[in-house]
């Protein structure tokens, strides 16, 4: 096993449960979203905001391609990493792909403060909870090409940490 990709809808805990699993198998911990604000010297709000989505999404394709580069890393996608064919294709041949998921609940709770989401602040339309729905539909199946899925929701992230683990290692991928 190479590394381990997080995917899944924003707000279901990629980042805390990335960094803890990344620790806990002493791996490196790649956040894709905060490598792309590293290197474009802004914030992805800024970058929605000044060049658009097309622009952000070359972005995350290229931070893509950079940590799958990489081995024995756990990597954090942003939510719609996987809209990409490219990005799947790449993400998938790095490693094993788990998607972290949650109820629309959680997923609201989790991403209320608006202007830090700029995909799902777009959509809004002062309806969140409609927005959230809309936008899990349409990657659905794009987040059940995963190898593992893993329901956030009532789970800190160390517990889902835990279940990745017994995961891998039921699969003889990890040996820790």
């Amino acid at each position: 096993m190479k590394n381990i990709v997080l995917i899944g809808f924003m707000g279901t805990g990629k980042t805390s449960t990335g960094r803890s699993l990344a620790q806990r198998l002493g791996f490196c911990f790649i956040d894709l979203d905060q490598k792309i604000e590293e290197v474009a010297g802004m914030t992805i709000p800024e970058m929605f905001e000044r060049y658009g989505e097309a622009y952000f999404r070359a972005r995350e394709r290229e931070a893509v391609m950079r940590a799958s580069g990489r081995s024995h890393a756990v990597i954090a996608t942003g939510g719609g990493t996987v809209k990409d064919p490219e990005n799947r294709r790449t993400l998938r041949e790095s490693g094993v792909v788990v998607c972290l998921q949650a109820d629309v609940d959680t997923i609201l709770q989790r991403t209320q403060t608006r202007g830090e989401r700029p995909v799902l602040d777009g959509r809004d339309e002062g309806d969140r909870r409609c927005a959230i729905k809309q936008l899990l539909e349409e990657r659905r199946a794009l987040y059940e090409e995963a190898d593992f899925t893993v329901d956030t929701s009532d789970r800190s992230p160390l517990q889902v940490v835990d279940e990745i683990v017994r995961f891998l290692r039921g699969r003889g991928g990890l040996h820790a």
